[in-house]
């Protein structure tokens, strides 16, 4: 005799999981396994996401944490968050096989700074401190010429004239909605300050927040499937929750989920970080289906079209 299993209705997010830049990075890493063979070495985690990271491993990839653990015969490679410009210097001078995995919406942040310090502007970035986008970001220029600040109260800390010429970037993994006070904040108390030709929040973390907000009030319980250490997997988390859905976690995967914590959702979100590969809402899925009558449903935003091509030396 079949056991009665409870229904649960999963709402999945669309758009999800991996972005362009993200795609980019890990298509890089995969093609100098094959160009150069293993091992290929890359400096911190090449995204932020464990599976990822670990299955490159498995192929032969070395993380290393700074670039003095690579040695001068193999091939490096930067990840997606963007470096400092001493690191490129010193592989330089090292003469390494180097290759910038860089996302190039992260890029567009780095010339944003350098042509604004180029125009004389102080600058202002908003982001997380420590993160390394911020650090990649801000090693672009001299040291003191980017001032850090991360919420709407830190802008009362900026000792800077109001005539005086300002300009603000930001890292593309933040809330759009704490983003957009912080710029509030700054611009009355700064009027003049100047603004990105076309905001740095990455149309990725948008449309994934998007998808969350329309998502949220829809569900008892959300799932953002991610790594702790990803900024827009968190962010993910946060948005859902402001949205309306207040049992809203991050679960890096199936195999750790806490069962009891769906007791009693009838209607389950689940929706990826920018960094988390489709595999891992899959098995998921799967997991559910396994203790329960399953039906999904998709609350889509939009699709994305976005693709970014691999360094010239790899495509050639």
């Amino acid at each position: 005799m079949s056991i009665r299993r409870e229904p649960l209705t999963i709402l999945l997010a669309n758009p999800r999981g991996f972005c362009a830049g993200v795609d980019r990075a890990i298509k890089i890493v995969e093609v100098a396994l094959e160009r150069y063979g293993a091992p290929v070495y890359v400096r911190h985690e090449i995204v932020h996401n464990k599976h990822v990271v670990e299955n490159l491993e498995a192929k032969g990839v070395v993380f290393v944490d700074e670039l003095d653990e690579a040695p001068d015969d193999r091939p490096v490679i930067f990840s997606a968050h963007g470096v400092p410009k001493s690191v490129p210097a010193e592989a330089e001078r090292r003469r390494l096989v180097y290759l910038d995995a860089t996302c190039p919406l992260v890029s567009k942040v780095h010339h944003e700074a350098e042509h604004n310090y180029q125009a004389g502007r102080r600058i202002v970035m908003i982001g997380h401190s420590g993160h390394p986008e911020v650090v990649g970001t801000m090693g672009q220029l001299p040291e003191g010429a980017i001032f850090l600040i991360e919420n709407a109260e830190g802008v009362a800390d900026l000792d800077f004239e109001t005539d005086e010429p300002l300009a603000y970037i930001t890292q593309t993994t933040l809330s759009v909605d704490d983003t957009a006070d912080i710029v509030k904040a700054l611009r009355v108390r700064f009027p003049d300050i100047h603004e990105p030709g076309k905001e740095d929040i990455c149309y990725a973390t948008t449309n994934r927040q998007s998808a969350v907000k329309a998502m949220a009030p829809q569900c008892d319980a959300l799932i953002v499937v991610g790594s702790p250490n990803s900024s827009n997997s968190q962010r993910l988390v946060e948005v859902a929750k402001t949205a309306g859905c207040d049992k809203t976690f991050l679960l890096q995967n199936a195999t750790s989920l806490d069962w009891s914590r769906l007791e009693g959702v009838s209607r389950l979100g689940i929706t990826a970080g920018a960094s988390a590969p489709e595999i891992l809402v899959r098995e998921l899925i799967d997991a559910c289906r396994e203790r329960y009558d399953l039906t999904t449903e998709t609350v889509s935003v939009g699709d994305e079209t976005v693709h970014f091509n691999l360094p010239r030396v790899l495509s050639a």
